[in-house]
């Protein structure tokens, strides 16, 4: 991990147009990332990385993200399995955002079991004003239970 050096920020011309890992983190220290699946571009999760998440992830080839529940590092899949393996790391134009491209291992990246962290949509143009969220996948790849036994829900309320 040693050998992996980001360039400081110069000129917006070395950001947008020139080769040099630049990334913008925020004031947290974090940048945002956008995990998708490799073959069919669904939306798997996003997270947040701080730098020596994001120098893991590029060492390592696997993805790890910076937990803000649990203020530490976070190996994507260590703990149940579900390892999201690196087939692409992309940047977007001003370097303030991640998106990897994975091939999940066990074929989950949700905690609560299922495939995908947006796993309910919000319904939209209803002059209702309805809310009800709609499970769009209706069963759980795996049930988190056994796989993370009584552990906290990482979900701060």
């Amino acid at each position: 991990m040693s050998d992996i050096n980001f360039e400081q920020r110069k000129t917006i011309e070395q950001v947008e147009e020139s080769t040099e890992l630049a990334p913008k983190f925020d004031r947290d220290g974090l940048i945002p990332v956008v995990t998708t699946d490799f073959n069919s571009g669904e939306v798997l999760m996003q997270g947040y990385m701080n730098v020596e998440a994001f120098k893991k992830t590029i060492s390592l080839g696997e993805a790890v993200y910076y937990s803000r529940s649990r203020e530490t590092l976070w190996h994507k899949g260590k703990t149940s399995g579900l390892v999201q393996k690196i087939k692409e790391i992309r940047i977007d134009d001003d370097q303030d955002c991640v998106w990897l491209r994975v091939d999940v291992q066990g074929g989950a990246s949700c905690h609560v079991g299922y495939r995908s962290c947006f796993y309910r949509s919000i319904p939209f143009g209803d002059k209702s004003g309805s809310t009800v969220l709609k499970f769009e996948e209706k069963e759980k790849v795996f049930d988190p239970k056994e796989v993370y036994g009584d552990a906290p829900n990482p979900t701060k309320l």
